[in-house]
């Protein structure tokens, strides 16, 4: 045989085989790792769709709310304005547009997202804010715009007539849309916080505001649509007090009470007769019994039968019964409520009625009736005080006449009897413990709360039974410390103002004819000085650290009203001059937002607060 016939020998064959196993492992390997790509690149494009998808959605859903946001400022726009088949229109494009985004966050991988720990909250906060858009286009802003033909001023308000009527009947259906808003509420005020994600956070912090503003306005609207028709005579005619206050002498409430009115409502028709000075409570009246702690605060000053001291206190409804007992005991009418305001709100009312003219042919108007019954009429009458009285009645009668007239803008009129209830301005009671429940609900009551919130009432008394506090200007400033002890520091600091001119001024103006009558005690102040009372009304439970003037510490007279510790000082302030009282508190830290009621003088200003809100522990 030849050498290549012979066969292979066993190292041979070993040598073979090895070779075909390495391929065989090679190839496996190439195609593992190939499998291992195409795995990759497969989850890889997954994850780039997963994060397209979630990606269109964010956009969709962000492109929808905004277009939803648009939609329902045209709706409240056409609400405003009485356009109300506009509204509906717009309304329930903002209700699609809401849907349509709230759809997008609920897609499969954003909802996948959603669940992933942390990483997946902005999602979940997404979701939750959309449901709620969609909550107050479809619940609040749709039913409210339909609603609004029927609630509308001019339907509602027809001359002098109010459709009270017809507010009763469509009331159930602002409760409705008041509890919806409220429940909404809710839910915004427990959106998760979207952590790393800024702009959803901004985005939750608007929404919750809004939420609460709207929720808030809705109450008050579905409060008054409950009221207002038995106030207004649906079921038999009302008769109410009315009290005139002067804010250039201040009291509690306001200002001393200048003159009076009895207002009816038959029906929701509205007319006033037997106005009067206030020299026409003439009385002697008998004592009225508001409790022990009203006696032992105010007592001495003979508040329930001398109507000049008849409103030292800021809770209106111990205002309101004093009236309607000296009322009661002079003429034998019992009034089913009483009302107070200031020529500030007629001030307003004029603004929206339009001016009247004398029958002298002076003008009274929006932009001088302030000025003409609180300052001007006290220089015209320097020392006849009938006759100044005498033409403030006229003014008076002229003005009210225009109110209870044919109205011929009545969106104009509520504006501004709206602008003059957030002032503070307008204040009412009812003699029905149902009603008055009720009433105490809304901005009317001018309360002090039975509640531990904190809490600091500045309120201002004229001592010296003078008009100068037409000139006070004043600013209130309530700071707390965090919420981390049992107590917490706090400072109220009353900035008073005297701008007094420099010019001279009656002494039935600048002189201090009260403090001579009241007290013998020598007056060593230049005329045109203020003399005044400050009483802090502060939170429940709050002690004092030390109040101070100017720096100095200064004695202060503690009492309580209504529950509330109060710790007043008096101070003279020079014309032309100002002051600065700190008062330092030791209070509970306890829960809830702050108020800060302003008292509603000439030229009232917003307090400043700085106190964060507690959570219930």
């Amino acid at each position: 045989m030849s050498e290549h016939s012979q066969p292979a020998s066993a190292d041979e064959a070993a040598d073979d085989t090895n070779e075909s196993d390495g391929f065989t492992t090679r190839l496996r390997r190439a195609w593992r790792g190939r499998r291992f790509r195409l795995i990759a690149l497969a989850v890889l494009l997954a994850a780039v769709g997963f994060v397209c998808w979630l990606g269109v959605d964010g956009h969709s859903a962000k492109s929808d709310l905004e277009r939803a946001r648009a939609e329902a400022q045209h709706a409240k726009e056409a609400l405003t304005t009485g356009d109300v088949e506009a509204a509906v229109r717009f309304a329930s494009s903002a209700e699609a547009d809401a849907k349509n985004a709230n759809d997008a966050v609920r897609s499969v991988p954003w909802t996948a997202a959603a669940h992933v720990p942390w990483l997946g909250r902005p999602f979940r906060s997404a979701q939750q804010i959309t449901q709620v858009i969609l909550g107050l286009t479809s619940d609040v802003l749709k039913p409210a715009a339909e609603l609004g033909t029927a609630l509308s001023p001019t339907h509602l308000i027809k001359g002098s007539h109010v459709d009270v009527q017809t507010l009763r009947e469509k009331a159930p259906g602002l409760v409705k849309i008041a509890t919806d808003a409220k429940r909404l509420e809710e839910d915004a005020s427990a959106i998760s916080d979207p952590t790393y994600v800024s702009a959803l956070r901004d985005a939750r912090s608007e929404l919750q505001a809004q939420t609460n503003k709207v929720s808030d306005l809705l109450q008050t609207a579905s409060l008054t649509a409950k009221l207002a028709p038995a106030l207004m005579g649906v079921d038999g005619p009302r008769t109410y007090f009315m009290g005139f206050q002067t804010n250039a002498e201040a009291r509690g409430t306001g200002g001393i009470l200048g003159g009076f009115g009895i207002l009816h409502f038959d029906n929701g028709v509205p007319t006033v007769n037997a106005l009067g000075p206030n020299t026409e409570l003439t009385g002697p009246f008998k004592p009225l019994d508001l409790g022990p702690e009203f006696s032992q605060e105010y007592g001495y000053t003979n508040p329930s039968t001398d109507w000049r001291n008849s409103n030292l206190s800021s809770h209106f409804p111990y205002t309101a019964q004093i009236w309607r007992s000296m009322w009661a005991q002079q003429s034998g009418q019992e009034v089913d409520g009483v009302i107070a305001l200031d020529p500030v709100a007629l001030s307003y009312v004029l603004g929206a009625t339009g001016p009247i003219t004398m029958e002298d042919g002076e003008v009274i108007s929006q932009g001088n009736v302030v000025e003409l019954t609180e300052s001007t009429a006290y220089l015209r009458f320097p020392t006849d005080q009938i006759a100044r009285k005498k033409y403030l009645q006229v003014i008076a009668n002229a003005v009210v006449k225009k109110m209870t007239g044919a109205v011929e803008s009545p969106r104009r009129l509520l504006d501004a009897l709206g602008k003059a209830v957030s002032e503070r301005r307008i204040a009412m009671w009812s003699a029905s413990p149902e009603e008055q429940k009720l009433l105490e609900e809304t901005p009317l009551a001018h309360t002090i709360p039975d509640d531990a919130t904190p809490y600091a009432a500045v309120i201002i008394n004229n001592l010296a039974g003078n008009k100068v506090d037409y000139y006070l200007r004043q600013d209130v400033t309530y700071k707390a410390e965090g919420c981390a002890g049992a107590t917490r520091n706090t400072t109220v600091t009353v900035k008073l103002q005297s701008v007094v001119p420099d010019t001279p001024l009656p002494d039935y103006v600048a002189g201090f004819a009260g403090l001579k009558l009241n007290r013998n005690v020598p007056i060593t102040l230049p005329t045109g000085s203020m003399l005044t009372s400050v009483r802090l009304v502060a939170t429940k439970g709050a002690a004092l650290v030390g109040a101070f003037s100017n720096g100095q510490q200064i004695p202060v007279f503690t009492g309580t009203d209504r529950g509330h510790p109060t710790f007043e000082v008096q101070v003279a302030i020079p014309p032309r001059q100002l002051g600065e009282l700190t008062f330092r508190l030791s209070e509970p830290t306890v829960p809830g937002a702050a108020q800060v009621p302003a008292q509603p003088l000439i030229a009232a200003t917003a307090p400043t607060i700085d106190v964060p809100a507690c959570s219930q522990k």
